[in-house]
């Protein structure tokens, strides 16, 4: 047995340590599946098996690695490669991307690269390199797909706002996956109509959503987009026909085009090919955005410059991708439709056009948003005062708005009723705990049943004759009140508890003095949030010589984005006092003929303000009746007072708190007419009390020519 044979051992192969090494390296070259390469030191290639498989390896036999491989970053890696040659150890897994002669587009490569040490060991200077190349173009563009499918899951769906879906979609897909992406919406679906079922009907506008483009293309893709449509978001287009985009909305099928100068559709869409020639554009998918064969719109991707170009698995990507989309954008077509609803429902229970009243100016913002259940109201009350009422609804959709409906309506009647605001307040929370109870009764499956309700108000009244302002606040804020001096008036109005809270506290008015001129802010809660919103208010309510409107649209300017999104409503009002000779005011005795008197001095009174004899006679009557009452049933002191308005007020004011109630009388009775009368001449007629006795009250309203004549006077 030889020397060889004995250190290499009875099983090993025949030959020398030359052989064996030879025949390693012999069947590494030939058979391995990852390519192999030597360098020298200067980097060059000196032999190599086929590194990549469809490359000849002779072409890359001499040239330098990098340039072999006519690699992104050469000097990073050569870098790399030099260190590995100076003994710095190994470097592994080095991803690369470059191109190959005969295979297009662009490769990414997984180097390793291992030094070649010489006879003398490690120290010595070496041999050369050993590279392994692995190609993983494929491996990262399946890497790539699965990225963009979850950026896709990740981002779509956690808007209900439709174009905010088209946004998060486009930004899922660029870069990771398309150079260009653009999002187009049947234009009736952004605004919360049905989509129409396929094939979409020729002529239908689509409106662009949203589109998004790399940094490498942003210069040049601004101003482009497919279609002839610009690269901005809402223009409308109508699709021109025979073309990839037409074919996908009729067949509602997806679709891979590549794009050149060979291609015929662009022929009928010179707008289009524009486009596609300034963006550098050579490959494109054409999705359908489609639900239940329902057509929402339309996905546009583009590749452009080097990228490589879109293959069939990736026409599956888009697909499932557009799926995705399609379901986040049908679920906001449904919110927004909702809130459509909602916010026409809110307009038309809101008051339509501003109110005159007696002696204050009032002016309002409504901010539409997602919030349908803010309202505000100005409410005429007798004796000139006027309630002033803003609340809100928490929450957005129908119920909200049909909830604040029902509140509004219920604080109107109260307000007839001349209440006091924390009176007011305290019924209409009643009304509340109703409605809440009737939502808890309903069946556990209906969704509305677990939904609480939380609303808030803020009621106040304000007297030109006092000059005072009472208000009472329900979970609101308390309006805030800037002097015709533009110093900021105090009121500390205590909260009482939220219409639909289980707090059962109190309600506590407070009342303020007012100089005339005063100006009143009544906000919903929206308005007040944010860094200094109240002191922002108070500093433009104080700006002299601007109107009610101007000083509510610098309300708005002022305001941050986010408000303006979520809905607020805003009442300004002006104080104002009633003139002297609008009002006629006299102290009666208690005595038998002070009815006599009473008819008398009103009759003097109504003639001089150039009132028609039949409202003279009329209110003649219903003086009598009232001071007849008074003078029989009352205590002193005893007053009468006339207000002319756009309507004729009779006020009777006696010490009794006892109020009479209309009776109707049989045809036998002696008595019992004198308010079912008095109910008959006047349009209105009320009772309130005070602290000093109660007053009977009556409203009439003027023919047209004598309204007018009032107003030439006044």
């Amino acid at each position: 047995m030889s020397d060889a044979e004995t250190t290499a051992g009875p099983g090993a192969p025949r030959g020398g340590p030359d052989q064996l090494d030879e025949a390693l390296l012999a069947t590494l070259f030939t058979q391995s599946a990852v390519g192999l390469g030597v360098l020298d030191p200067q980097l060059r290639l000196v032999r190599a098996n086929s590194l990549v498989e469809g490359e000849d390896v002779g072409e890359y036999i001499g040239h330098r690695f990098t340039e072999a491989f006519r690699l992104d970053d050469p000097d990073g890696t050569e870098q790399l490669m030099k260190r590995v040659l100076a003994g710095e150890g190994p470097a592994r897994d080095h991803l690369v991307r470059g191109r190959l002669r005969r295979i297009p587009g662009d490769r990414e490569f997984l180097v390793s690269v291992y030094r070649l040490d010489g006879p003398g060991g490690p120290g010595a200077p070496a041999l050369g390199l050993l590279a392994a190349v692995v190609d993983v173009t494929e491996r990262q563009r399946a890497r790539a797909r699965n990225a963009a499918l979850a950026a896709v899951r990740d981002a779509v769906g956690g808007s209900l706002d439709v174009a905010a879906t088209c946004r998060s979609f486009a930004d899922a897909l660029v870069p990771g996956f398309a150079d260009l992406a653009v999002v187009e919406v049947v234009d009736d679906v952004l605004r919360g109509a049905d989509p129409p079922v396929g094939p979409l009907p020729p002529g239908t506008p689509l409106r662009r959503a949203a589109s998004g483009r790399c940094d490498a293309f942003r210069d040049t893709a601004e101003g482009a987009g497919e279609g002839g449509a610009r690269g901005r978001s809402g223009v409308t287009r109508r699709l021109a026909v025979r073309t990839p985009y037409a074919l996908a909305t009729t067949d509602l099928r997806a679709r891979l085009v590549p794009l050149g100068p060979d291609n015929p559709w662009p022929a009928t869409d010179p707008d289009g090919a524009r486009a596609v020639a300034e963006t550098g554009a050579h490959s494109l998918i054409v999705v359908p955005l489609t639900l239940r064969g329902a057509v929402l719109g339309l996905v546009s991707l583009y590749r452009c410059g080097a990228a490589e170009p879109f293959d069939e698995d990736d026409v599956s990507l888009a697909v499932s991708a557009a799926t995705r989309a399609a379901l986040g954008i049908d679920n906001a077509r449904r919110y927004e439709r909702e809130h459509i609803i909602a916010s026409t429902v809110q307009r038309r229970l809101l008051p339509q056009a501003e109110r005159q009243q007696a002696a204050v100016d009032t002016a309002h913002v409504l901010l539409p948003g997602r919030d349908s259940g803010c309202w505000f109201d100005t409410i005429a009350l007798s004796g000139a005062r006027t309630a002033l009422v803003v609340g809100g609804v928490a929450g957005g959709g129908l119920q909200s708005a049909i909830a604040m409906g029902q509140l509004r309506t219920v604080i109107q009647a109260l307000a007839g009723l001349d209440l006091e605001p924390e009176e007011v307040l305290a019924r209409l929370k009643d009304t509340a705990d109703r409605l809440a109870d009737e939502r808890a009764a309903l069946p556990p499956a209906d969704a509305l049943q677990s939904e609480p309700m939380s609303a808030g108000c803020v009621y106040g009244v304000y007297d030109p004759f006092t000059r005072t302002c009472t208000v009472a606040r329900a979970g609101h804020p308390a309006p805030l009140i800037v002097g015709p001096d533009g110093r900021v008036v105090a009121l500390d109005v205590p909260e009482g508890p939220g219409l639909f809270s289980t707090d059962s506290a109190l309600f506590a008015p407070a009342t303020v003095t007012l100089e005339v001129g005063s100006l009143l802010a009544f906000c919903t809660a929206e308005l007040l949030s944010g860094d200094r919103a109240a002191e922002r208010i108070t500093e433009t309510l104080a700006r002299p010589g601007r109107s009610l409107q101007q000083l509510g649209d610098d309300i708005t300017y002022a305001l941050p984005d986010d408000t303006r999104s979520a809905g607020a409503a805003l009442l300004l009002a002006r104080t104002g006092t009633v003139s002297d000779h609008l009002v006629a005011t006299w102290d009666l005795a208690q005595d038998p003929t002070t009815p006599a008197t009473a008819r008398v001095l009103v009759r003097d009174r109504l003639q001089g303000w150039g009132l028609g004899e039949d409202t003279v006679e009329a209110t003649e009557l219903i003086v009598s009746e009232l001071v007849t009452n008074a003078v029989r049933y009352g205590t002193p002191p005893l007053r009468l007072r006339l207000l002319l308005d756009s309507t004729l007020t009779c006020e009777v004011h006696d010490g009794s708190p006892a109020s009479p109630h209309l009776r109707h009388a049989r045809t036998v009775d002696e008595g019992g007419r004198g308010l079912f009368i008095v109910s008959r001449l006047a349009s209105h007629w009320g009772a309130r009390h005070g602290p000093d006795g109660k007053v009977l009250w009556t409203e009439q309203d003027l023919p047209e020519d004598e309204r007018n004549g009032a107003g030439g006077e006044r």
